[in-house]
């Protein structure tokens, strides 16, 4: 079972060169990809004058983040696996392939990450607000069960495709699957609230913009989705007898 490998890991790995050389790529990762979905949110908040609310503006929200979400989890994955979120470090967690400390070190570079591409995006846009994760015609309980559900949806494919020891020739693919599937949730939950899947996503913008209602929804749904994820695929889906993974993948 995975919950026998759950470890805490030791203030030595946490502090170990190779886990803040992880820690640096998940800071850049996240940024590059929060920049890039959230910088492009606002781009076409300007161009059309507060139309990102539209078909349109899903579909082009949709398209930046799978993009954005492809690079950051391919520059990634080779140093730190290319989390980029902390509900996948939470999924990896539970599943028994990373430790809690390693994890935690994990959490504070996507968080800083995001925040940082939030204020680099309002001083370089001459103080354009970065928005804020919000939900319409639809109740906190509502949003908290679209978040686990999308969210289970990622992490899922983050196990299928990247930690699973049998993926073979699949993790190829691993990157655009998991930046598809992103995008694809978008076009489902963007319309209602915003369609995070990641705290660090919701975390930055909330921050600068000092909005934080119904915040609680960006953290608890993603969480119990990726946890919920990344235990099933372990329980059903990997073998019981497989080596715990390198500290460079998942």
């Amino acid at each position: 079972m995975p919950i026998s490998r759950i470890a805490i890991g030791s203030t030595a790995e946490a502090t170990h060169p190779s886990a803040l050389k992880a820690a640096l790529a998940e800071f850049i990762c996240t940024l590059i990809f929060v920049f890039a979905g959230q910088g492009s949110g606002m781009a076409y908040s300007k161009l059309t004058g507060g139309g990102e609310a539209t078909p349109a503006g899903l579909i082009s929200a949709s398209i930046a983040h799978a993009f954005a979400l492809f690079v950051a989890v391919s520059v990634g994955a080779n140093i730190s696996g290319g989390h980029v979120n902390p509900a996948v470090t939470f999924g990896a967690f539970i599943g028994g392939n990373i430790t809690l400390l390693r994890g935690l070190l994990y959490w504070v570079a996507q968080l800083l990450g995001s925040t940082v591409a939030c204020l680099l995006l309002r001083f370089s846009t001459g103080g354009l607000p970065t928005g804020s994760f919000g939900l319409s015609g639809v109740s906190s309980v509502q949003a908290f069960v679209l978040e686990i559900v999308m969210t289970f949806g990622l992490v899922y494919t983050v196990y299928a495709t990247a930690v699973d020891p049998k993926k073979g020739s699949l993790g190829t693919i691993a990157p655009i699957a998991i930046g598809f599937i992103v995008g694809a949730n978008i076009l489902v939950g963007g319309a209602f609230d915003g369609a995070s899947m990641n705290p660090a996503v919701s975390f930055g913008p909330a921050l600068v913009s000092w909005e934080w209602a119904d915040h609680w929804v960006y953290w608890a749904g993603p969480l119990v989705g990726g946890g919920l994820a990344g235990l099933l695929y372990e329980c059903f889906f990997i073998s019981h007898s497989h080596e715990e993974l390198p500290t460079t993948d998942y």
